[in-house]
């Protein structure tokens, strides 16, 4: 059923490094949110550097298109159903030039953005590499399915709804407890 898995490697090799992180972090009695805090904006970036070995590798291009920054992709690297098409949309560029702006904003909230709670850097990183990742899919001309629906695109609005989600519950949790501490000030809030 699932009839192609391409695409899905940066989601595999973050998730060994999390776990990476999570047996070190244990090992180490350290915090793994706070790690992965770290952590979010230097990978945005690496993987917004790292897209530019695509371009050489020409790979990693979209559907063909006639925009005047269509990429050039040699006959022997083009998907045999595209054969007769020269220029394609650069994907490798738009997802770096959209790892870029993550990575911009990561660090700006980060150092002057309104206060964050601990892990919600990754969660960021989650959703904006994730959206970016969901509307590059629709470009591609070839993608692994499964049931007929792009499985990164899927696995894009898991990583979406999940980290939205655990932001969305940790704020009310501590609005929950800042609430109860107002109401019973001799308690203290756990």
């Amino acid at each position: 059923i699932v009839t192609d898995w391409r695409g899905l490697g940066i989601y595999g090799a973050v998730a060994g490094g999390i776990l990476a992180l999570w047996l070190y972090c244990r090992a180490n009695k350290l915090s793994l949110i706070r790690w992965l805090d770290i952590g979010a904006p230097g990978l945005i970036l690496a993987q917004g550097i790292a897209r530019w070995g695509n371009y050489f590798n020409q790979e990693l291009y979209g559907i063909p298109t006639d925009l005047p920054w269509g990429l050039y992709i040699e006959p022997a690297y083009r998907y045999p159903e595209l054969a007769n098409f020269e220029r394609f949309h650069p994907l490798f560029l738009y997802e770096s030039l959209w790892n870029l702006a993550v990575f911009a904003v990561l660090i700006w909230l980060a150092r002057r953005g309104p206060k964050l709670l601990e892990g919600d850097l990754i969660c960021l990183y989650g959703i904006g590499y994730s959206v970016g990742r969901f509307f590059l899919e629709l470009l591609r001309p070839e993608a692994w399915n499964l049931y007929g629906i792009r499985t990164a695109n899927l696995v894009a609005l898991a990583i979406i709804v999940v980290c939205g989600g655990i932001m969305v519950y940790r704020r009310k949790a501590v609005r929950r407890n800042r609430k109860d501490t107002e109401e019973n000030p001799g308690v203290v809030a756990s």
